[in-house]
């Protein structure tokens, strides 16, 4: 049974820094590509990030560009998004998810695993 869970989301002040983490289980997710999205409430899930099979590729949105950083780790199945310099809109419910395709997506429909989320705050 395919698992995601992701930790290291709480409450932080504008301009600081948080690292989530997304650790899969189940199966091997060396040949998938995992993104980030995130929620926050009254509003659609949108992309975050993303990064392929190798980690030699990764996709921003405009918004976090810059700012975050996805990374993974095959050996341990882990994928992460660092996120520095945080502003109040960054508040939301991060969810990690795993694509069954080593190429990257924006598209929330195109990923076929996905974690229970992790909340994010961040204060003004």
């Amino acid at each position: 049974q395919v698992q995601l869970v992701e930790s290291g989301g709480g409450l932080v002040q504008t301009g600081s820094s948080l690292r989530v983490s997304c650790a899969a289980s189940g199966r091997t997710f060396s040949s998938c590509a995992m993104g980030w999205f995130r929620q926050a409430p009254g509003k659609e899930r949108e992309f975050v990030a993303a990064i392929n099979w190798s980690g030699g590729i990764t996709d921003y949105a405009d918004s976090v560009k810059g700012r975050f950083t996805i990374s993974r780790d095959n050996a341990k199945n882990t994928v992460y998004l660092q996120m520095n310099s945080l502003k109040p809109g960054d508040t939301a419910v991060y969810y990690c998810a795993v694509r069954l395709s080593p190429v990257t997506s924006v598209r929330t429909v195109a990923y076929d695993y996905w974690g229970q989320g992790t909340q994010v705050t961040v204060s003004s």
